[in-house]
């Protein structure tokens, strides 16, 4: 009996050894698992996604942009003859990126762009020829007007063909930084392509 104890012992001493081991190891995938788990959320959630789907327009427009007074000038539904649709939505959540914008692009028969021309510049508060909100908001008495998000290319300002009528700016700044935070919406119409863009903003 003598001689099998610091056997027992030895044994013993090597089963606690192993389960440490074991211990540490599990505890050391569970840290870098959580971690992984933690980034990738983080990392979702500062990521800004565009939705770019003319099939959920209505959802868009009804339901996920929340201030209806900005997007009434909208089109209740995608209007049957529109041509070339292209839809731009999103909506950021973070401190660091709080820019929300909705674009829907159309072209429609020619008579009828003349006439939403007509219609949008008589009551428009500001027009602008081409360019992009941060060339309008630093001109004398300018204000910020968007990006041209539903593009066909990278380029993020609108050609000279189109002319930028801003219906609404809302300055909601509380510091003196002027137009730090706040919301603008109108049209941009390309007459001569016989296109319309509505658009709305907030920041």
């Amino acid at each position: 009996m003598k001689r099998s104890l610091p056997k027992r012992r030895y044994a013993s001493a090597q089963l606690v050894q192993i389960a440490i081991i074991v211990f540490i190891f599990l505890g050391s995938i569970g840290i870098v698992g959580v971690g992984f788990v933690f980034r990738q959320a983080f990392n979702n959630n500062n990521q800004v996604k565009t939705i770019q789907d003319a099939s959920r327009y209505q959802e868009i427009r009804q339901k996920l942009w929340l201030n209806q007074n900005q997007v009434r000038h909208f089109p209740y539904k995608i209007p049957a003859n529109a041509l070339n649709v292209r839809l731009a939505y999103s909506r950021g959540f973070l401190q660091g990126n709080n820019n929300n914008f909705f674009q829907l692009r159309l072209k429609l028969p020619q008579e009828q762009i003349n006439n939403l021309h007509n219609q949008y510049e008589a009551i428009a508060k500001h027009k602008y020829i081409g360019g992009n909100t941060n060339i309008h908001a630093n001109l004398p008495n300018g204000v910020p007007t968007t990006f041209f998000y539903t593009s066909n290319s990278k380029e993020d300002s609108f050609p000279n063909s189109y002319e930028i009528l801003v219906l609404g700016a809302n300055d909601r700044s509380s510091s003196d930084f002027k137009w730090n935070h706040g919301d603008s919406y109108g049209v941009a119409i390309n007459v001569s392509a016989s296109e319309i863009i509505y658009w709305a903003e907030e920041w």
